[in-house]
């Protein structure tokens, strides 16, 4: 409205010129804030609830982590690694790294 633009949504009527459509525009605005809300406070409630029956989330694991620390084990460096198994040598690092914090 400052730049002298509105917009105006022919099917429902509805415009946003003058106080009624800034206020029109307002209350969508709030209803729609409230809907994501909603939906975001459901989405987790289901992860949760996923969970805690076991649920995996995000991609299945590719790399067999036996064989990168068995190759390792071997004096196979790094870069060598990820070259036999086709993974990024960061991938082989975080393994290694893993595996020496637990």
């Amino acid at each position: 409205d400052a730049q002298g633009v509105a917009v105006r949504f022919i099917d429902d009527g509805i415009s946003t010129d003058g106080d009624m459509g800034q206020m029109v525009v307002t209350i969508l605005s709030a209803v729609a804030q409230a809907e994501r809300r909603r939906i975001l406070e459901r989405t987790n409630e289901g992860r949760q609830e996923a969970k805690l029956k076991g649920i995996k989330f995000g991609r299945r694991r590719t790399v067999d982590r036996n064989v990168v620390l068995t190759l390792h084990q071997k004096g196979t460096g790094a870069t060598e690694i990820a070259h036999q198994l086709s993974i990024a040598r960061s991938t082989v690092y975080k393994i290694l790294e893993d595996e020496r914090a637990s």
